[in-house]
């Protein structure tokens, strides 16, 4: 990691971008993310103190985006215990627009709105990981940025219809993808400086680093998922198994969503996913738990949704309807109830045998069942769109 942070990509080394500056500010990923910032966070931190900047000048922002707040035994456990103690470590607050900078408009249109506390800092960096994303294509770079740091005005239009929907804001899709284009746009109005991700295995060892220009070295990272820690199929399976990737991802019905969008790119047409996940803290924030126990249909939720104003958390459940449309969808999931789950309660199941029962049921005598122990953390493809 020492050589990467001295020898970045496309961009001075860490240390030398901090000489002559008083204060940087680093984004995080929070509690939901695997992120191994314990690891990472120690040689960039020595590096902006071997340059000139303060412990003082340091300010860890939790990126949440709209998720709740780290508590602070959580940014213990995302920061590590010692830098928790002797660093500022806060919580970025999304629906507190007083606390953001108003950077403009995108050429989109999407109004810019990001905290105030990183947009003034000297030195912007930001330190998580690449893996597959259900909306953005892959996850880091600029995902630290916004939606991470955004403000709700500019995440709701980021999670609007036009980008759920769009054909390539999928996982794995990075070229013609508007919404990656978008947060780069974003990114670059923050001042993007430096990033440094990493790639993790099945082990969540870290299997890559990336550091430096916060353009160039995010994609040789997705260059490097796409072709080393991808796993290709060849040809569609009739059903899937999968998983929310166990803690932390699997906290909430919120995120295990992304354990089936995930999934379905490797199914037949009309094909079954049961996903298993243990969501301990029940269904998600407030605003999505409202939406799951309203839901009928998705087909009906999808409608509802077509000229309305943006809402929060709407998109999660959007992603799913649109898979829901096309695949069958079932769950165990022991932390959510058939009360909160709304016109999903017919497809929850109280134990994992009753699931798989479910699952096998009309399936052919011959169907092929892809098992994904590791849920959205793994890259899975069909053989032709292995490198798209």
């Amino acid at each position: 990691m020492a050589f990467t942070l001295d020898h970045p990509i496309g961009t001075p080394a860490l240390e030398e971008l901090a000489r002559g500056k008083n204060s940087a500010a680093i984004s995080v990923c929070d509690i939901t993310r695997p992120a191994p910032n314990p690891v990472t966070l120690p040689p960039l931190l020595e590096r902006l103190h071997a340059g000139g900047i303060p412990k003082a000048g340091v300010t860890i922002l939790i990126a949440t985006g709209l998720h709740r707040p780290a508590t602070p035994e959580e940014i213990a456990v995302i920061v590590g215990p010692a830098i928790a103690a002797e660093y500022r470590v806060v919580n970025h607050y999304a629906k507190d627009l007083a606390s953001h900078a108003a950077l403009g408009t995108t050429r989109r249109g999407t109004p810019v709105f990001i905290d105030e506390r990183f947009v003034s800092a000297d030195l912007h960096i930001t330190l998580g990981f690449i893996e597959q994303h259900l909306m953005a294509g892959f996850s880091g770079g600029r995902k630290l940025v916004a939606p991470g740091l955004a403000a709700q005005e500019t995440i709701k239009v980021l999670h609007s219809p036009p980008f759920m929907r769009e054909p390539k804001a999928v996982e794995g899709s990075i070229e013609g993808n508007p919404l990656h284009a978008e947060l780069l746009e974003i990114a670059a109005l923050a001042r993007h400086d430096f990033i440094l991700d990493v790639a993790l295995a099945k082990t969540r060892e870290i299997a890559g680093i990336f550091a430096g220009n916060a353009v160039k070295a995010h994609a040789e990272g997705v260059a490097f998922l796409q072709k080393t820690l991808l796993a290709s199929v060849p040809e569609p399976v009739d059903a899937v198994i999968t998983t929310a990737a166990g803690y932390p991802l699997d906290l909430t019905f919120y995120q295990t969503i992304k354990g089936v969008t995930a999934a379905q790119h490797i199914l037949k047409p009309g094909g079954k996913i049961l996903v298993m996940s243990a969501c301990s803290e029940g269904v998600g924030a407030p605003e999505f738990a409202n939406k799951l126990a309203g839901l009928t249909s998705y087909s009906d939720y999808l409608n509802e949704l077509d000229g309305a104003p943006v809402e929060v958390d709407q998109w999660q459940l959007e992603k799913l309807a649109l898979a829901g449309g096309k695949f069958e969808v079932l769950f165990y999931t022991p932390g959510i109830s058939p009360r909160m789950a709304g016109g999903l309660a017919d497809h929850l199941f109280p134990t994992p045998e009753a699931a798989v029962r479910a699952l096998m049921h009309s399936l052919p005598a011959n169907a092929r069942i892809a098992v994904i122990p590791e849920g959205p953390h793994a890259f899975t493809q069909l053989s032709e769109y292995a490198l798209v």
